[in-house]
């Protein structure tokens, strides 16, 4: 038997047992639990026996392979550890799997100044760059959740959630007269944030600060941020959004709060990192964290204070409408 010839077969196999599932298998291979299913099936033709036999626990090894299982899982292990050993020589790539609007928003306008500072690394950003796609584990996974201790996990920063809408927009709601000034308006509605026991949608802000008395979950729902922040800079409607993701748009003349960002609540959940042990024994992934908590803590004192700078205000003298539509 050619060991090369039937090394996919052997892996879902291998994988098969250990996860007790085709499923198991083709999830950890990046293929259908038929085409996992196909690839044992392919060995047992050759060999002329089964390999596995369902149980209430899950696949088992028939009697044929039961004297197999042990070399089986530890010459996988092995050829594991050779590829480990093998990708600590791959100094000049980064392979990082983030969240969409994070890559979009903050990641891809800052990755210019990181290029500049160490040119020869190439990055693979969800499966996407001028690194090649690799199969297995990924050196940095960045995604909004809550923040966990441990080990490689780092808080990045959170976020605060406050009414945004086009400037247009904006001016019309300040030429009506009355208390609920947003009655009639469209209101669009962000998922992202679902998660997160301390979020806030339209319900709880017009709850807290009126406005509104109508239909206050109806509206368009988005997923992701970057879609409906296109649909508010169109004029589509307002929409409660966090800040963080916004640092280098805030400034983009069709953006507009038309309402004080004191107005706005912090979220529990943060956008944090993980990133494999094993990936932390190299020195580009090590520089990468270093630059990338940098880079975060900056985005966190900048969020700080303008939200410190925005109650502030709200406890002075008052706002003029110039400083409510155009505070940036």
């Amino acid at each position: 038997m050619s060991v090369a010839s039937h090394l996919k077969s052997l892996q879902a196999l291998d994988l098969a047992l250990r996860t007790g599932s085709l499923k198991g298998a083709a999830d950890m291979l990046g293929i259908t639990p038929a085409a996992a299913g196909q690839r044992i099936k392919a060995l047992e033709d050759y060999l002329g026996f089964e390999l596995l036999t369902r149980s209430r626990s899950g696949l088992r090894p028939t009697a044929e392979l039961t004297d197999a299982v042990e070399p089986l899982a530890a010459a996988f292990d092995q050829l594991k550890l050779v590829s480990q050993r093998l990708d600590f020589q791959r100094t000049n790539e980064l392979h990082i799997a983030a969240n969409s609007d994070f890559v979009e928003l903050w990641l891809t306008p800052r990755l210019a100044r990181y290029r500049a500072a160490f040119p020869n690394i190439s990055f693979c950003i969800n499966g996407e760059g001028d690194a090649p796609l690799r199969l297995g584990q990924v050196d940095c996974e960045i995604a909004f959740g809550a923040p966990n201790k441990e080990p490689g996990a780092d808080v990045l920063f959170g976020d605060f959630l406050v009414p945004i809408g086009s400037v247009d927009n904006t001016e019309r709601l300040w030429k009506i007269a009355g208390r609920d000034k947003l009655e009639g308006f469209p209101l669009l509605h962000l998922d992202f944030y679902k998660d997160d026991p301390q979020a806030i949608g339209w319900p709880e802000w017009i709850g807290a600060h009126g406005h509104r008395k109508s239909a206050l979950k109806r509206g368009i729902r988005y997923q992701r941020l970057a879609p409906a922040l296109d649909a508010v800079f169109s004029g589509a409607g307002f929409m409660i959004c966090g800040l963080a993701l916004l640092s280098d748009v805030i400034e983009d003349p069709r953006i507009s709060f038309p309402f004080p960002l004191a107005t706005g609540t912090w979220t529990s959940h943060a956008y944090c990192a993980n990133f494999r042990s094993g990936a932390l024994v190299k020195p580009q992934v090590k520089r990468f964290r270093e630059w990338l908590l940098g880079e975060s803590r900056a985005t966190q004192r900048w969020l700080e204070q303008k939200i410190q700078a925005a109650q502030s205000d709200v406890k002075g003298s008052g706002r003029s409408r110039r400083r409510v539509t155009s505070q940036r």
